[in-house]
């Protein structure tokens, strides 16, 4: 069973689901699609939960540049691999797709790496923001490029 909170972040409200040891999602609630909770999902503040927002909150302060919880992968091999590489990105840093697939031994795999990034369930927490095109451009993101920009511009430049 999946349990849920809504957190108010200044990039917009989050949706952070986990079951009693590991997170599972970070949805943005302005994202376009209406399944951003899941029907099966209960709204509930597990101790899990509550840590997890009091770390966006310390991350969001520039206390903190990693949210370091528990996470649950659910994807391809190739998925959990690119998603756990994106922890290994500095704060502040960005790597391209190319670096990003270079890093994991499969440089002709960007396609794929832009696709994993793309079915990333806890961005964020996994920080695929970090990851911009070979051209420094701002690719898709599933908050969108405005929430992925203004993420990369906090980490760069903070908020105030």
């Amino acid at each position: 069973m999946l349990f849920y909170q809504e957190f108010d972040t200044p990039v917009g409200q989050v949706i952070v689901a986990a079951d009693q040891s590991s997170l599972a999602a970070l949805r943005f609630a302005s994202a376009i699609d209406q399944n951003r909770i899941e029907p099966s999902w209960q709204q509930h503040g597990t101790p899990l939960l509550l840590r997890c927002h009091e770390q966006l909150q310390q991350y969001f302060r520039c206390e903190r540049r990693e949210i370091d919880l528990p996470c649950r992968h659910v994807g391809t091999e190739f998925q959990k691999m690119v998603w756990r590489k994106l922890r290994d990105i500095p704060f502040g840093q960005t790597w391209t797709y190319g670096q990003l697939a270079h890093s994991l031994g499969r440089p002709e795999s960007v396609r794929a790496v832009g696709q994993a990034i793309r079915a990333n369930p806890l961005p964020i927490i996994l920080p695929c923001h970090r990851v911009i095109g070979s051209d420094n451009s701002i690719k898709g993101h599933p908050g969108g490029a405005a929430v992925k920009e203004s993420l990369l511009n906090f980490e760069v430049f903070g908020f105030g």
